[in-house]
């Protein structure tokens, strides 16, 4: 185990003792050190930013309600991402089941990197081509099954290791492969249907 691993591991062992000792500091750190990655993980499951917002206060609490019983089994990022994988796909079901399904686009909140339109350097052109890529990744992403989906956004945007990723959500590490692969297909088929009917655009 190198010192960068070992560090981490009794970083985040202190932490989980602090945790169950009910510290409002550690809750603190824990709130800072993992609402980012929470967020993109809601967020990349449910397309809906103020429900993801929402999402990662309920794991925060659920956390706070359940420290005592974490066992340390598995690591505290792996159990804080399991849960936060479980109450997403929970909203997701949720909604469907409503015919309340829908997307907002991320933003970032003041002080945030995206630029306005209008700061742009790129010609509308380029623009709108741009958008109605996103646009086709984002309608890609929601026509995944929920499964690939999951293991897409693990490993693509918070850049799980197929192991992390089966440990997270209690599968094999071929299931992990499969159903990452699944996705990648299902994606680079949308975006290129989409490309292929940009381009026969007069």
């Amino acid at each position: 185990m190198s010192n960068k691993v070992h560090s981490k591991f009794q970083d985040e062992k202190d932490l989980v003792s602090r945790l169950k000792q009910g510290q409002e500091a550690a809750y603190r750190i824990l709130i800072r050190s993992y609402q980012g990655q929470l967020f993109s993980i809601a967020y990349g499951i449910t397309m809906d930013r103020e429900e993801s917002l929402d999402i990662v206060q309920e794991v925060f609490l659920k956390v706070h309600q359940n420290i005592k019983n974490f066992r340390g089994d598995s690591g505290l990022s792996t159990w804080l991402h399991r849960i936060t994988v479980n109450q997403s796909l929970n909203w997701q079901r949720k909604w469907k089941r409503r015919l309340k399904w829908r997307h907002q686009p991320l933003e970032k909140d003041e002080g945030g990197d995206y630029p306005e339109l209008g700061d742009s350097q790129e010609n509308p052109e380029t623009l709108y081509h741009k958008g109605e890529l996103e646009k086709a990744l984002q309608e890609g992403l929601n026509e995944l099954p929920e499964t690939s989906r999951t293991v897409f956004v693990l490993r693509e945007i918070e850049g799980l290791s197929y192991d992390e990723i089966a440990e997270v959500l209690n599968i094999k590490k071929g299931t992990v492969k499969s159903r990452l692969f699944l996705a990648r297909q299902k994606l680079k088929e949308r975006l290129s249907e989409y490309l292929n009917e940009t381009e026969e655009m007069p």
